[in-house]
């Protein structure tokens, strides 16, 4: 697999240094309010993991599973939940993890839905925010890192559900994602 990887583009050690950053950030923020943390499935899973552990507050962990990739590496624009909260949200501040925000789609979608139930507030964090692929405007109130147009895997993200364990952020190589596209 490591023939497969161009770079490292943020290394497990840098990764981990910001989760600790934004776990004290969320906590401080959520300071005794009724927190449920959304998880977006399978992406946001390892970030997910490593971020409610750095939450000192106490708080509700649910999930919720899209799609709107399929097996592509372009967004089909249409998104479909997969798995919906076990959890009602009507008296609790809401924060969606995800794993990587590029064209706005998907979490504008989720804000939107999620907001139609009336949480107390809504907020997003993301581990990787890819701007220049921006379709639509989504607000990010926590942010890993800002990252350039690169096909990246590792921390969850994958490509055709392979690489998600890879400690680090890492560059996929181009030809492993376009041969027989």
């Amino acid at each position: 697999m490591q023939a497969d990887i161009e770079e490292i583009l943020v290394s497990a050690e840098a990764i981990k240094n910001r989760v600790r950053e934004l776990g004290a950030a969320i906590s401080r923020d959520y300071e005794g309010k009724n927190l449920l943390v959304v998880g977006i499935l399978k992406g946001a899973i390892i970030f997910l993991a490593d971020l409610v552990r750095e939450i000192k507050i106490p708080l509700i962990l649910d999930f919720m599973a899209v799609s709107s990739y399929g097996s592509s590496t372009r967004t089909s624009g249409a998104v479909r939940i997969l798995k919906d909260l076990e959890c009602p949200v009507e008296d609790k501040h809401l924060l969606i993890v995800e794993d990587i925000v590029d064209t706005g789609l998907t979490l504008k979608y989720l804000v939107d839905n999620l907001k139609a139930r009336h949480p107390l507030s809504l907020k997003t964090c993301t581990i990787l925010d890819k701007p220049s692929r921006r379709l639509v405007e989504v607000q990010l109130d926590y942010c890993g890192f800002t990252i350039p147009d690169y096909f990246v895997v590792g921390y969850g993200l994958d490509y055709a559900q392979q690489y998600r364990h890879l400690p680090d952020i890492c560059v996929l190589k181009r030809d492993i994602y376009t041969n027989g596209q």
